[in-house]
């Protein structure tokens, strides 16, 4: 059992947590939640040991195994993906490590003298594996990266060689491999599609370990977490249930503040009036000083902090055409790797495709090609009348000027719109007070996606090509965005890796890769994203309930 008693906590002049206690069960799946900021990172932290508190006792017992993954990946080379990821593995990762070493050294000539050694070592170190079953751990370490997305080929290469999404998802399998006591996660879903959400949230359902996460996925904490604790104003409240019963005692526990609130307020003006009144009459004067003294020794209620989501209402966009984008014929490779063979469809004016589709499928590929930025080997995409296009993508960031603050970009791109208005639309997606004046060079990856996303929006194009517009943005945000898109007018093609994105938008679908191994041909399915989960009982390709 972790627990906090009484924790103090600052940074500077901001105070993070005031007296705060909390306790984590063996056992317990717990989502961790609060505004940016508030301290979720600095729990974990005071968990790992990495920090400690001003004051107050943070107890974990001494022989607690703890897993830790966190976003930012120290520098992975030298190993393939393999053996990165069983090196996370605890005690038998170690050995397993140590048997390579020692294979290698008895295969070397320049070490045959210490021979004798080398086998007595071996010997020892191969029984604590086999004891450990380590000789499962390679089944292990590959079904895990399989569930996380590698194929075998990526399995067997160079970690080096990765991309820092893919780096991110190696560091996620040595966690899980280690099979801690306590798995603390911060934000495991980032930078995986949806096939590898949906199998680590089996995973973890099925680990014993103690889990306490933070995660921007609605969905994902629902199906795992069987309590949620939130950091705000300094302290930590729990809540038994998963994220949807928090949302509902949350705003019970508001109303019941805000009527307490309101009581006592109406009591202290009585109070209040009967002392103004009655402090120069003599006759009165004991009861004037009894009821000032009861005053002060009242405990003051406080209103509810409020989270509040700035709601932004789009433009209507100018009307297109009724055919919006001809893919005709569509071949595209890459090497000896065909991703598009002969593919055509018509996105017609108010439709919103959802793209689906495994790693390497070709999702974004195909948005790249509708807009423009990538070449078909054959055929071709023919774009309709009255179109203005927007395409959101990671590449979108290159656009922003790294030398202006958010509130300066947002006025050079709109210079005829009023600061007000310019600073609602910050607000909508979380650029509030003095997170305005930050300059863009200064702005976090997902910060800058933020301000990509709002500066498209403001004055919405009639066609929405959305490459993953959800990555790091809070619950809320995302939220507000698809409530925003459920009114927008025009035509949509995205992808997404959110549910209730998906959900909430999808009014088509195209399947990429197909059901079946064999059957790699693309699937148009003319329903919504919840038919086309009811009609095929899988909510992405290759997963099956």
């Amino acid at each position: 059992m972790i627990a906090f008693s009484n924790i103090n906590k600052q940074y500077g002049k901001q105070l993070i947590f005031v007296e705060a206690s909390f306790q984590l069960n063996p056992g317990e799946k717990v989502g961790l939640v609060g505004p940016n900021g508030a301290g979720k990172t600095t729990l974990f932290r005071l968990i790992t040991g990495e920090e400690s508190a001003d004051d107050g006792d943070v107890t974990v017992p001494k022989k607690l195994t703890i897993g830790y993954f966190r976003q930012d990946v120290e520098e992975m080379q030298g190993r393939s993906v393999l053996d990165e990821a069983i090196a996370g593995s605890g005690r038998v990762g170690d050995l397993h490590h140590e048997l390579e070493s020692l294979l290698r050294d008895m295969e070397d000539p320049d070490k045959a003298d210490q021979m004798d050694e080398t086998l007595a070592r071996f010997g020892e170190v191969q029984q604590e594996y086999e004891h450990l079953g380590g000789y499962t751990l390679e089944a292990q370490a590959r079904e895990v990266l399989h569930g996380l997305g590698f194929p075998d080929v990526q399995i067997d290469g160079d970690v080096g060689a990765l991309s820092g999404g893919w780096k991110m998802r190696v560091a996620l399998a040595r966690v899980l491999l280690g099979r801690p006591d306590v798995l603390l996660m911060d934000e495991p879903t980032n930078h995986l599609d949806l096939e590898s959400i949906i199998w680590l949230e089996q995973f973890l359902k099925s680990l014993q370990s103690t889990l306490l996460m933070t995660s921007h996925d609605r969905e994902f904490m629902n199906r795992i977490v069987n309590k949620i604790v939130e950091i705000d104003g300094g302290e930590i409240i729990a809540y038994s249930g998963n994220y949807d019963f928090y949302e509902r005692e949350r705003a019970i526990r508001e109303a019941n503040q805000q009527a307490a609130f309101a009581r006592q307020q109406a009591m202290l003006a009585k109070e209040q009036r009967f002392i103004e009144r009655f402090k120069t009459h003599a006759a009165k004067a004991a009861q004037v000083q009894s009821r000032i003294k009861s005053l002060d020794k009242i405990e003051k209620i406080e209103l509810p902090k409020k989270r509040q989501v700035v709601k932004f209402e789009f433009r209507v966009p100018a009307r297109s055409g009724d055919q919006v984008a001809m893919v005709e014929g569509v071949s595209k490779s890459y090497g000896e790797r065909s991703i598009y063979d002969d593919f055509s469809m018509t996105i017609r004016r108010g439709e919103r495709w959802a793209v689906m589709g495994k790693n390497g499928a070709g999702k974004s590929t195909l948005l790249k090609m509708i807009a423009g930025t990538l070449t078909p080997d054959a055929g071709g995409i023919r774009l309709g009348a009255s179109l203005r296009m927007g395409y959101f993508a990671q590449q979108s960031l290159d656009i922003l000027d790294s030398d202006l603050t958010v509130i300066d970009q947002l006025q050079k791109d709109f210079p005829r719109d009023g600061l007000g208005s310019l600073r609602s639309l910050a607000g909508a997606f979380q650029f509030s007070g003095d997170d305005v004046e930050k300059k863009i060079s200064m702005l976090s990856g997902g910060e800058k996606s933020r301000l990509a996303m709002a500066r498209m929006l403001y004055d919405p194009p009639n066609f929405l090509v959305l490459d993953e517009p959800t990555n790091h943005l809070d619950l809320a945000t995302k939220e507000m965005l698809v409530e925003a898109l459920k009114d927008f007018e025009g035509t949509m093609i995205f992808v997404s890796h959110d549910r209730v994105f998906l959900r909430g938008l999808g009014s088509r679908v195209l399947e990429l890769g197909g059901e079946t191994g064999t059957d790699k041909s693309p699937r148009l399915y003319p329903g919504s994203y919840v038919e086309y989960v009811q009609a095929l009982g899988h909510e992405a390709p290759g997963i099956y309930s």
